[in-house]
This record gives structure tokens, sequence and C-alpha cells, in this order.
């Protein structure tokens, strides 16, 4: 396993615990900075939103031009594309609602301490979320890991920017399962291990992808990445960031982030 491979896990690994760092979040403030969360969770989609545009998609038909040609290589690109948005939209539709890791929780939901009913089925709750966060995870845990392959900086970038979505998704966890039980640990424990599922998809990648990669298999992956990101940016943390926007501070937050993303993509030329 060479350095590359393993800087592409690592890289895996981090966006994927900072599922543990929302529960740490949600455990030590006393009330949601709806601010800063709004303006991280558009940072977030506006890179993501940028590179998938013009940097992956790019790539992805890059690559099949040079293997099948230009009609056939935009094709296959185009349907990589809507294929990866197709495949997480098919994940979130087995996710119902009420389990859905993307609804918004805030930290103050803490201290409404549950009536003696509510316990079994807030727990139940947030065991389910941390499950769905799980399913949810692991194609993004793919899309990081052949991103740092083809190119590390892109995967550093994008690994960064799931790592900030993947915060409030902490707290989704660690919200219902602490004021379930009172236990810190347990919530703490169910969230840092629903984010595992990206470094488990990463090694999916390199296990049953990367003996077979050719520039057409290479292409297409990489056009479905472009796919779940622009999908999760749209359908999730947009939404997201505007249940906690203040003054347009969503909107300002994606602007930004690909205002980085391309400054950084600018000096990497």
């Amino acid at each position: 396993m060479d350095s590359t491979v393993l800087y592409a896990l690592a890289l895996t690994l981090f966006a994927g615990l900072a599922t543990g760092v929302g529960s740490l979040v949600a455990f030590f403030t006393s009330r949601t900075n709806t601010k800063f969360l709004s303006f991280a969770l558009g940072f977030s989609a506006g890179v993501m939103i940028y590179v998938s545009l013009v940097e992956i998609f790019v790539k992805a038909k890059d690559s099949l031009v040079a293997s099948q040609g230009e009609k056939l290589g935009y094709t296959y690109t185009v349907l990589g594309f809507f294929g990866g948005m197709l495949l997480i939209a098919f994940i979130d539709r087995l996710i119902p609602k009420s389990g859905n890791p993307h609804e918004v929780k805030r930290v103050e939901d803490i201290d409404k301490g549950p009536t003696a009913d509510e316990f079994v089925k807030l727990k139940k709750m947030g065991v389910f979320t941390a499950l769905a966060i799980a399913i949810h995870n692991f194609p993004e845990g793919i899309a990081t890991f052949m991103s740092a392959i083809e190119d590390p900086q892109l995967g550093l970038a994008i690994a960064i920017a799931v790592a900030i979505h993947n915060i409030p998704e902490g707290i989704a966890v660690a919200v219902p399962i602490y004021y379930a039980t009172g236990d810190r640990k347990k919530a703490f424990k169910l969230s840092f291990l629903s984010g595992l599922s990206e470094p488990v998809g990463a090694i999916a990648a390199y296990l049953l992808l990367m003996p077979f990669l050719t520039d057409t298999m290479f292409g297409i992956i990489f056009a479905g990445v472009a796919g779940i990101m622009v999908f999760i940016s749209l359908d999730e943390l947009l939404p997201a960031a505007r249940e906690y926007d203040e003054t347009h501070t969503s909107m300002y937050g994606v602007i930004i982030g690909m205002a980085v993303m391309a400054a950084s993509l600018v000096l990497l030329v």
C-alpha cells in the first residue's frame, strides 16, 4: 500500500470522525452558534459545488474522452454524474424523515428533559440516526478517497468540506441519545462510530475498485463523485444552512467557499 493510498485513507478517517466533534460541541456548549453553523454549512456547500462542477466533472470528462472518444466520453460523463445523484437520492429515500441525520437539531434540545414515555423513543431514534448516518456516509468515503487518489490537494479540500458537514450530523446522533439516557459517553461513542463508515467506504473502494481501475472506470466513478457531492450540497447542506440562517449568512458562506476553492485551484496550477 503506497503513501498516496494511506494519505487518502487518512483523509476519509479525518472527515468521518468529525461526527465526534459534533457530539463534543453538543456537550460543551449551552447554545447553538447559529450564525457560525449557517456560514460553515454554506461554506462546505460552496466548496463541494465548485470543485464538483469545475474540477471533478472536467477531469472525469477528460479521462472518458481520452478512452472513449469525444461524443461517447461526454455521454458517459453525464450518465456517471446523474448516476451518482440517483445513488445518493436512493440512499436518502431509504431513511425515514424522522431518522434522517440532516433534520436540523440544536444543542439547546439537550436541555429539554424528556417525559418518561419519551425515553425509549428517543433512544431508538438516536440509534437509528447513527445507522442512517453510517449508511449515508459510505459513498462520501468513496468520493473523498477517489478524489485524494487522483489529486491529493483536491482530496484534502473535499475532506475538509465533508468534515464540516459531518459536525451537525454528530449533533443529530448525540442529542437524542444523551437526552434519552443522560449518558455522555454512550452518546459520544455512537456518534464517533457512525463516522467510521467513511473510511470503510474508502477501504471498499480500495479493495473493490482499485484493482480494476481503467481510464473508463475512473472517469465514470469520478463523474459519479461529482454528482454525489452536488446532490449532498443542494439537498442537505444548503437547506440545513438556511434553517440556521441569519441575514444571508449561508449565502456568504457559499460564495466564500467557492472563492477559497477557486483560489486554491489557481495556486495549484
